[in-house]
């Protein structure tokens, strides 16, 4: 083969192995958010679905969901998981990067002869490899490594979370409901008391005072209606951008399973259970890991790099001359030091950090187990004076139905009833909301905590 062959086929040989690119467009509005997405990936009936923070289950679209499907579904369909999970692939990207090795460098030139006695033109050719390579291609690679598993961390973490926030919305969309009818039962007892007042009040019988009282309540009382419808709105639409459906599309919603009281470890057990189970603390001490090697290798960089040419020449005289050179700088000023610096500073920045977070998640543990005792008492008083409220309730109704006391009074016993199963209703959601930001920093499901009542 000649020479002019024979570079031919090494160029088309390098070209070969080249990646050919493809353009790819950006998604559309109707493409980011749209049910159609939701039917074509999740549509399977009683399609089982296994997540590392709840035990398999079955997804069926076309009946109601509970809370632990739709937190399946908003971990599988939310647009800034998606997004996230998208990174994975740039660490991975990175990982490969730091086992590849370093192209060599090639270089050629010709001195074309002008004058002298030689009849031949200087040609020169130099290939150059990176000898550096050799040296921290352990560390390099290690920290890419522990730079993917911190990105499948917080990954990881960032599921978890979205779970715990589908599932605190089914909670709150159930309690909404349960106050929303509540609010419009307790609207029309004032709408009813008041209409019934301004009838006694043309006959002369109550004053234009008592009146005015009534219609006030009235008037809170439709406010409170309204609110409460508003708040299940803003609810459903809430849980409708995490699963990244559109905000009116309807989510058919089974109701909770009742709470069952549990045995709650103490403060030391759910600690140990979070330094060793949640994925931010976990992706914080890969990141650690990754600085580590950062930090050795800035150790390494202080040592001369180092590099080996092959030259090849044929000069004017048409001489023919190959031979190595080596080539390498002298640590006598930099060494690296400000890079060795820079990373043992930001070493230290991540210790303090995971220190910080450990305070953290122990202060936070201790406040969630605080705030479930105090719903547990709160909860425990309001079904203790609930049964003498509606006893007062009924007994007000009957004696208005006898003309013994008018109509508002036995309105106001009833809407007295009824605040106290709207706030028996809001201490539950409270309580279960707490229950889930425990799990949420615990980092592990409550069926992991401890053996339920019987």
């Amino acid at each position: 083969m000649s020479p002019h062959k024979f570079w031919i086929f090494m160029a088309s040989l390098g070209l070969s192995a080249c990646t050919v690119y493809t353009p790819a467009r950006l998604p559309s509005g109707q493409d980011a958010q749209s049910t159609a997405a939701l039917t074509k990936i999740f549509y399977r009936n009683q399609t089982v679905v296994d997540r590392r923070f709840q035990t398999a289950i079955a997804i069926d679209l076309s009946a109601a969901l509970d809370a632990n499907a739709v937190a399946t579904l908003a971990v599988l369909h939310n647009p800034d998981l998606n997004t996230l999970r998208a990174t994975l692939g740039i660490a991975e990207a990175q990982v490969f990067a730091a086992g590849l090795l370093p192209d060599p460098v090639f270089s050629a030139g010709i001195d074309k002869l002008l004058s002298g006695p030689d009849q031949l033109n200087n040609l020169a050719a130099a290939l150059g490899f990176d000898l550096n390579f050799l040296r921290t291609h352990a560390v390099q690679k290690a920290q890419a490594e522990a730079g993917a598993m911190q990105v499948r961390s917080d990954v990881a973490w960032a599921e978890w979370q979205t779970a715990g926030a589908a599932r605190l919305l089914v909670e709150r969309i159930a309690s909404l409901q349960q106050v929303q009818m509540l609010a419009a039962t307790n609207h029309a007892l004032a709408a009813a008391a008041l209409a019934s007042l301004q009838r006694a009040a043309q006959q002369g019988d109550v004053t234009t005072t008592q009146v005015q009282v009534v219609a006030v309540d009235a008037t809170a009382a439709a406010q409170a209606a309204n609110q409460a419808q508003a708040e299940l709105a803003a609810a459903k639409r809430d849980l409708n951008t995490l699963l990244g459906l559109p905000v009116d599309y309807p989510l058919p919603l089974a109701a909770p399973l009742a709470s069952v009281d549990l045995t709650l470890p103490d403060l030391e057990v759910l600690y140990t259970l979070a330094t060793q189970s949640r994925a931010d603390l976990v992706a914080l001490r890969f990141g650690y890991d990754a600085q580590e090697a950062a930090v050795h290798k800035a150790v390494l960089d202080q040592f001369p790099s180092l590099s080996l040419t092959i030259n090849a020449n044929r000069d004017s005289g048409g001489n023919r001359l190959l031979g190595p050179a080596l080539g390498f700088s002298l640590p006598l000023w930099n060494r690296n030091r400000s890079g060795i610096a820079f990373e043992q500073a930001t070493r230290a920045m991540l210790q303090r950090e995971y220190a910080a977070r450990l305070l953290q998640t122990r202060a936070d543990l201790a406040a969630a187990l605080a705030n479930l005792a105090l719903d547990a008492t709160q909860q425990h008083s309001l079904q203790v004076g609930l049964p003498a409220s509606q006893q007062l309730a009924t007994s007000s109704r009957a004696a208005a139905s006898r003309g013994d006391v008018t109509v508002s009074v036995a309105a106001a016993a009833e809407q007295n009833f009824i605040a106290q199963q709207s706030q028996l209703v809001l201490t539950r959601q409270s309580r279960a909301e707490h229950m889930i930001a425990l799990e949420l920093l615990s980092g592990v499901a409550r069926d992991q905590w401890g053996n339920k009542h019987e």
